[in-house]
């Protein structure tokens, strides 16, 4: 069976009829996040769950969401809310602005768990250790340990994975062979062959779990939303565009929304969650009126609740890419193009790692020639300082808002990528790669010197599409949601998704997201 179908009958709520029910809880936004609380919650039949999306059902997905290896033309279909940043820094004035990055995020049910590249690889331990530094409390990596192990069925059977989780996780069986080839270039050059690189333990290389089953991607609604459609209990309402949060004093009682132009109301007795992202999340507040006061008032709305944090501590993972012709052919992707990567420490007095190599069966585009046969080998420095903003320019919820990750603005993340970039090179150059006939493309082997190796980053790098940080997570006065993801100084409302992380793990993000919403589930069943 085409597991994208698995979904075709996922009927839309009538939004007439859902305006006249009693919902106890309603969760904005069917990402990652919203699936897990919409399955979790109605797991108990007295509580009665709203879903709104703005995207559109399963089924009415393109095609080439179900198969691994398309994953890269994602990006330009419906599925792609199609946000660009400004300008970034160049890094001197005398160069002028810098390029404006695409920041893929997914837009329907499922959200990026539907376009995003399928890794799912929990950060390394050490780097939640970070998050205390904003005074959350209880979110350690064993603190969050129960809630990975809970998302999971990791077939590898490695210490400390789950074994009865909605989502079946594994490495690839047949990694590309220039892949493996990569992989023993790393052994050789010194690295340690890791076992579990997924798991939050262990540094080193290793193929890494990724959400495909027999083939097939696997989101978050087919593991999560799909099994819980049938309940009475939840209802589902896409192209569901939020526009504001309702308040009865300080209490969240409900949200305003729009389908296809006309404007609804649904109210909520107990809660109302907000899983739409770091970048969903943090506008949905700010055109509500929660957030920092002159921005609001500046984009002509009126403030209802100030809240400093909102939008800021905006942050994501840059990823720069050393392309590589080949003379050898290399064969088709059979998985989804970036099986295999690294995890390793920039300087060897850091506690834990903060770089990931990442090894790509393909020539990815670049600025300095385009290349029809080869690799990339990817750098991204995993625990970056530079932070940013989003904004938004008035109250359209409509209107895309104003995105500043501003990234390497923070020197030491230009020094991290330049380790890395060193690392790489080495592994490019050991005797299993070279074998293939390898030859440096981008940014070429002539560049050595820092400075042009450092411009080459800051004009050359992409989105690692893990943004994060914009309804922080903490205790502090720029915190935006406690350590309970309650949105301080107001009643019945959450954020619980990727924007309440207040440093980015040192991985991929999305298994991340998903223990975060777990963990949120069991917020809400305790306060009831």
């Amino acid at each position: 069976m085409d597991r994208h179908h698995s979904a075709s009958s996922t009927p839309s709520a009538d939004p007439e009829q859902a305006g006249n029910k009693v919902y106890d809880v309603i969760v904005v936004g069917g990402g990652s996040a919203g699936c897990v609380l919409a399955a979790r919650l109605t797991e108990d039949a007295d509580v009665r769950v709203l879903l709104l999306e703005a995207g559109t059902a399963t089924a009415e997905l393109p095609e080439a969401v179900a198969h691994p290896p398309a994953w890269l033309a994602l990006g330009e279909t419906p599925a792609n809310w199609g946000d660009t940043t400004v300008p970034q820094h160049s890094g001197s004035p005398l160069d002028g602005p810098g390029p404006r990055i695409m920041l893929p995020r997914g837009k329907g049910l499922g959200g990026s768990s539907a376009i995003n590249a399928m890794v799912f690889a929990r950060g390394h331990r050490t780097g939640y250790d970070r998050w205390i530094e904003h005074g959350a409390k209880g979110w350690t990596f064993d603190d969050l340990l129960p809630y990975f192990q809970r998302t999971e069925t990791a077939v590898n059977g490695a210490r400390g994975r789950g074994t009865s989780g909605p989502l079946t996780v594994a490495p690839t069986a047949e990694p590309n062979e220039v892949l493996l080839a990569c992989l023993d270039g790393a052994v050789e050059t010194g690295h340690r062959r890791a076992h579990d690189i997924s798991g939050g333990l262990e540094e080193g290389f290793a193929p890494v779990d990724l959400n495909i089953v027999d083939g097939h991607r696997q989101s978050a609604a087919d593991a999560y939303l799909t099994p819980a459609l049938d309940r009475p209990n939840l209802d589902v309402i896409t192209r569901a565009t939020a526009h504001r949060l309702l308040f009865d004093g300080r209490r969240c009682t409900g949200v305003e929304y729009g389908v296809d132009g006309r404007v609804f109301t649904v109210r909520a007795v107990r809660e109302v969650v907000v899983t739409a992202g770091a970048i969903g999340s943090a506008q949905l507040l700010l055109c509500s009126g929660v957030g920092p006061e002159q921005e609001l008032l500046k984009a002509g709305v009126e403030v209802f609740h100030k809240l400093p944090g909102v939008g800021r501590n905006l942050h994501d993972h840059p990823i720069v890419g050393l392309v590589h012709r080949t003379r050898r052919t290399v064969l088709p992707a059979r998985g989804n193009h970036a099986e295999i990567i690294g995890l390793l420490r920039s300087a060897p007095e850091l506690d834990g790692p903060d770089l990931q190599i990442l090894f790509v069966d393909l020539p990815l585009p670049n600025p300095v020639a385009p290349v029809e046969n080869g690799f990339t080998i990817g750098v991204s420095p995993l625990l970056p300082h530079s932070r940013g903003t989003l904004r938004i320019t008035s109250s359209d919820p409509y209107a895309a808002p104003v995105l500043d990750p501003a990234y390497f603005t923070d020197e030491r993340d230009i020094r991290v990528t330049l380790s890395g970039i060193e690392t790489a090179r080495a592994i490019a150059r050991a005797s299993a790669p070279a074998s293939w006939g390898t030859e440096e493309v981008a940014p070429g082997p002539d560049v050595t010197d820092t400075e042009s190796l450092a411009a080459y980053a800051r004009t050359a790098f992409q989105s690692y599409c893990h943004p994060v940080g914009t309804c922080a997570l903490g205790e502090d006065e720029v915190s935006v949601v406690d350590s309970a993801l309650r949105v301080r100084g107001l009643e019945g409302l959450r954020v619980a998704d990727g924007s309440v992380i207040p440093s980015i793990p040192s991985n991929n993000t999305n298994a991340t997201v998903y223990a975060i919403a777990e963990r949120a589930a069991e917020f809400i069943r305790e306060s009831a």
